[in-house]
């Protein structure tokens, strides 16, 4: 079986360029993720990415399954976005990697309109505890891998307020990100305001 991870790395590289920085974190009982930082360039000048790494190295688990099948099933990366400079937000590491360990942790699988909650701030003075897991394909393509594994999915997460992620969890995804839509709302924002929800 080869080694999916060298493969994701290379596809992160072509999408979004060279890293400047990457940090690795190890939870118990699970494999290394690490988070690589992208620095802004091109056209979008004051975007820094964050990217995980690690978390597509076995496939997702659906948690009612009595065995866990070690090829096939959905693998997915994490892509955050956000303006450089207007906050710490290198600190987001740390979430990131915890959320990227999530499927191995609790058995989740991450897929487009889950929310996802780290319980706390993602980085120092955030407005955000958890993200929307928005649909792959638009920043860093897909990677097809050879049969019978999945394709490596890159997932964006789009920070939520609180206010937001209770009303998303009434109203549902589409509807809170027609919201964000028609309010203009600048997602990449790291000390953005609720967007209104009345």
């Amino acid at each position: 079986m080869a080694d999916v991870l060298p493969l994701v790395e290379a596809r992160l590289h072509s999408a979004l360029g060279e890293p400047d920085a990457r940090a690795a974190v190890t939870f118990l009982g699970t494999d290394r993720i690490e988070v690589l930082r992208f620095p802004a360039a091109g056209q979008e000048g004051d975007v820094v990415r964050y990217a995980t790494l690690g978390m597509s190295a076995q496939p997702m688990a659906d948690p009612t399954a009595a065995l866990a099948d070690p090829v096939k099933g959905p693998r997915a990366e994490l892509v955050l976005s956000v303006r450089s400079g207007a906050a710490d937000t290198d600190k987001v590491l740390r979430p990131l990697a915890v959320l990227a360990a999530s499927p191995q942790v609790e058995g989740v699988i991450v897929a487009p309109g889950a929310s996802l909650d780290v319980g706390e701030p993602l980085w120092p003075g955030a407005p955000f505890t958890s993200v929307l897991v928005a649909e792959p394909g638009g920043l860093v393509e897909d990677l097809e891998l050879d049969a019978p594994l999945d394709p490596v999915r890159f997932l964006p997460l789009l920070p939520m307020t609180p206010n937001e992620a209770a009303w998303k969890r009434v109203h549902g995804a589409p509807a809170l990100q027609e919201r964000w839509l028609n309010h203009g709302t600048d997602l990449r924002d790291p000390s953005r305001r609720s967007v209104p929800l009345d």
